[in-house]
């Protein structure tokens, strides 16, 4: 008869759960890529407006919002760009969000994260990075079609 200890059963789990764990690091390394260390990504304001300001200073660079409430105010540049500035309790704000509906002044994801975002084979791309020493982490988000929406958007890393 074949016995196999409970102990014996376990250590070859454990091992291919820790080199799973390993793997998974590794690759959340190579997301962030070579800027994770950078103080500050390529895009770390929106007309002037960066995580930490108040919401007072923030109105100061953007002007009247169009809709607000306690904890975001929203803006329209234009007929193709929207932007959201998100508050935390303390008034300071926390994440910032634009959106491109179309149109050609859309900056490239390059020039937002400091790395390529690797499109999928829709057309559609996402991409994050995270800038620890920064304080937040940059997003990239396109969908796919013919006229693509585009998001970009930073927050503070809680």
């Amino acid at each position: 008869m074949f016995h196999v200890s409970r102990r014996s059963a376990t250590l070859p789990l454990l091992s291919l759960l820790v080199a799973a764990l390993a793997f998974a690091a590794a690759q959340a390394r190579a997301q962030n890529g070579p800027d994770k260390d950078k103080e500050e990504p390529p895009f770390h304001e929106y007309k002037g407006v960066r995580i930490g300001m108040t919401a007072e200073e923030a109105r100061k660079k953007l002007g009247n919002p169009t809709d607000k409430d306690d904890k975001q105010e929203v803006y329209s540049v234009n007929d193709n760009e929207t932007c959201q500035v998100y508050y935390d309790d303390a008034k300071k704000v926390f994440a910032v969000s634009i959106t491109y509906l179309g149109g050609k002044a859309i900056p490239a994801a390059k020039n937002i994260l400091g790395a390529e975002a690797e499109a999928k084979q829709d057309g559609s791309l996402y991409k994050l990075v995270r800038f620890p020493k920064a304080g937040y982490w940059v997003s990239y988000t396109r969908t796919a079609g013919d006229a693509p929406m585009t998001i970009i958007a930073m927050q503070k890393i809680q």
